[in-house]
């Protein structure tokens, strides 16, 4: 039985037997829906384009919906334009409007077909949640449209084709046929969930964190990437220099600079003082020869990039050597390059760069004055962009280390193992942890980076350079991440990383069951989720691992990628009919698919379907809406034993 004062809290929003006996008809009726489709992507690396047009097709499930409608009813030129409207619609309209005769004609041919597809999809919904989801200036008239089925009756199809007629004689077709994709956009997809990597080689990752900020249900189980941007937003100086480092690396500044209003000319100018004659032939941008962008700038970028990489070197040896419970003081490299005939050798290696002029071999770690300066600028910056600021709440409010959701769990790159698949005992700020216990308390880490004070913040933040470059960081795990051995020296040992056994033994299905048990999921049920590790498709890699225990749906979706995977990402799809593994190519351009109807070509590797429909009382959603129903009939029982008063 609820206490009491539970259920006297209850009561103030259910006041009377009747307000009950309503909630309990509705939670009952929605138990028995088909459970809504989640879609599972991975590794996004700031490809905002290919990620939106992911969202907008569901990985080819709008187009299902079509042919399921319509079938043989439509020739496929036909298809193709409607999916292209219902992908994007205001600029579909547009073109049309350059093309077609008769806009009247179009507009009412449109407006039923969408319709009908919207009534494909929403059928799987409660009326009350589709009609929460309506624009209020036409959710009425949507509504009529909808739930008008009976059209073999004469005087009901009379009634829908009036409603049809109407609207385009008022001048709103373009308004409401709009509004009607977007409603398929909202419920073809009921959860999406981001298997970490938003940041990283593409220039979009603003773009896409916009585009999920309009999305209805989204969480985000965090990626080193987005961990090292993370970091570097709330304010860890060595992670903000990494963020710059990578950027102006692989030319992807436009996330700084337009994407968050980062001012730059103040690195550039130090740059262009401190190493105005250096040719910095190993820091050219990558690619920098194919890239338009760079044709001018590519000197300077160069000296840009070198600036911040010794910063960046420095201010990691700082935090390094202040916690030396992370045994990484291999990865403070600065102190160990020694003067030999002249030369500075790592190892007894000759560097491959001689001019060092900001580092000072008594102190190597300290930033010169100007240095220091620049940081703090950088600093500023950071801390003011508001939208920067805003997307941080998001990954905070959205994100976490790991989800248990409907059978799955879902990480970025790793849990932590020994070479015998038992779990890694390590320190996380203090206290010695492995399994569920670590990701839990690496979680409440990253969240005190952010919402602690004091000293315990302070500790929180430097711990966010370790989750990006640390041996048992569950977002990294390799032996040691060799940076500076890449630049400074010639490809060979020193540039070695090696994975952590994780790598090797999640191919295992014992090891992926022990790992599901240790989530508290069943280990002949439940499956694994994650990405970081591209699937090299090309040399016949699956990311099916395990036996199906484990799906590895990093594909690709950024192009720098896509000559090692061979394709363009992977994604995931539950719903109420089972799983789909699916597999995409290359996305055209966003014009081809306006004008063209173009589409993600997407190839089913998996669908596994039991043939018994799975429903909400199946789910997680389940289990909370029948907790819902047993305190409501507590609370029924007590509104008519006399327990409580009726109002």
């Amino acid at each position: 039985m609820q206490d009491e004062r539970y259920l006297r809290l209850l009561g103030e929003k259910f006041p009377n037997s009747q307000a009950v006996i309503s909630e309990l008809i509705n939670l009952r009726a929605i138990l028995s829906l088909p459970k809504g489709t989640e879609h599972f992507v991975s590794d996004l690396h700031g490809a905002s384009l290919a990620f939106i047009h992911m969202i907008k097709n569901a990985s080819g499930v709008v187009r299902k919906k079509v042919d399921e409608v319509y079938g043989s009813r439509m020739d496929e030129e036909e298809k193709r334009a409607l999916c292209a409207l219902i992908y994007y619609p205001d600029e579909r309209i547009e073109y049309e409007k350059t093309v077609q005769a008769d806009m009247t004609a179009w507009y009412k041919l449109r407006l039923t077909q969408t319709v009908e597809i919207a009534r494909a999809v929403t059928i799987k919904y409660s009326r009350s949640k589709v009609h929460k989801l309506l624009p209020p200036d036409y959710a009425y008239i949507i509504k009529e449209l909808l739930h008008e089925t009976n059209l073999e009756q004469h005087d009901r199809n009379t009634y829908y084709h009036a409603i049809i007629d109407a609207i385009i004689e008022t001048g709103c077709a373009a308004q409401v046929l709009i509004a009607i994709c977007y409603l398929i956009h909202s419920l073809t997809i009921d959860t999406l969930h981001i298997v970490g990597d938003i940041f990283d080689r593409g220039s979009g990752a603003a773009k896409i964190l916009d585009v999920l900020n309009t999305v209805r249900d989204y969480d985000i189980q965090w990626g080193n990437h987005d961990i090292e941007w993370m970091g570097a937003m709330a304010g860890n100086m060595a992670l903000l220099a990494t963020v710059l480092r990578v950027s102006i690396r692989y030319a992807n500044i436009e996330t700084l600079e337009e994407g968050y209003g980062i001012n730059l000319l103040p690195l550039a100018n130090f740059a262009m003082t401190v190493y105005g004659d250096d040719p910095c032939t190993i820091w050219q941008t990558k690619d920098f020869e194919n890239n338009p962008r760079l044709t001018r700038s590519a000197q300077l970028m160069a000296k840009m990039h070198k600036a911040i990489s010794i910063i960046q070197f420095k201010l990691e040896g700082q935090t390094v050597l202040r916690h030396p419970e992370w045994h990484m003081d291999d990865r403070a490299v600065l102190h160990q390059l020694t003067m030999d005939n002249g030369q500075w050798t790592l190892d007894g290696q000759v560097i491959l760069d001689q001019n060092l002029p900001t580092i000072d071999p008594k102190d190597p770690y300290a930033l010169s004055k100007h240095e220091q300066d620049l940081m703090n600028q950088l600093a500023r910056s950071f801390r003011k962009s508001e939208k920067m600021q805003k997307h941080l709440r998001m990954l905070y409010e959205h994100g976490s280390l790991y989800l248990v959701r409907n059978g799955f769990l879902l990480y970025h790159a790793a849990i932590p193992l020994n070479a015998d698949g038992s779990f890694t005992e390590a320190d996380v700020c203090g206290e010695r942890v492995s399994g569920k216990a670590l990701m839990d308390r690496t979680d409440a880490i990253i969240r005190q980076a952010y919402y602690g004070e004091g000293k315990a913040k302070q500790d929180a933040l430097d711990y966010m350079l370790y989750l990006w470059e640390g041996a048992n960081s569950p977002l990294y795990n390799k032996d040691k991440m060799t940076t500076f051995e890449r630049y400074f020296l010639p490809k060979g040992e020193a540039w070695d990383e090696h994975k952590g056994a994780y790598f090797t033994l999640a191919d295992d299905e014992e090891v992926c069951k022990k790992i599901l048990k240790e989530f508290g999921l069943n280990p002949a049920t439940g499956r694994i989720v994650n990405g970081h590790v591209p699937v090299r498709t090309i040399k016949g890699e699956s990311p099916m691992r395990a036996n199906g225990k484990r799906f590895v749906i990093d594909g690709g979706f950024s192009k720098p990628y896509q000559e090692k995977t061979g394709i363009a990402g992977y994604t995931l799809i539950y719903n109420s009919h089972g799983i789909q593994l699916v597999e995409h190519e290359s996305f055209e351009s966003r014009e081809q698919a306006i004008l063209s109807g173009s589409d993600i070509h997407n190839r089913t590797l998996l669908q596994d379907f039991s043939g018994k429909r799975i429903r909400i009382k199946d789910t997680d959603k389940g289990k909370e809406l029948l907790e819902q129903i047993e305190a409501l009939e507590q609370l029924l029982q007590a509104y008519r034993t006399g327990i409580l008063r009726e109002r």
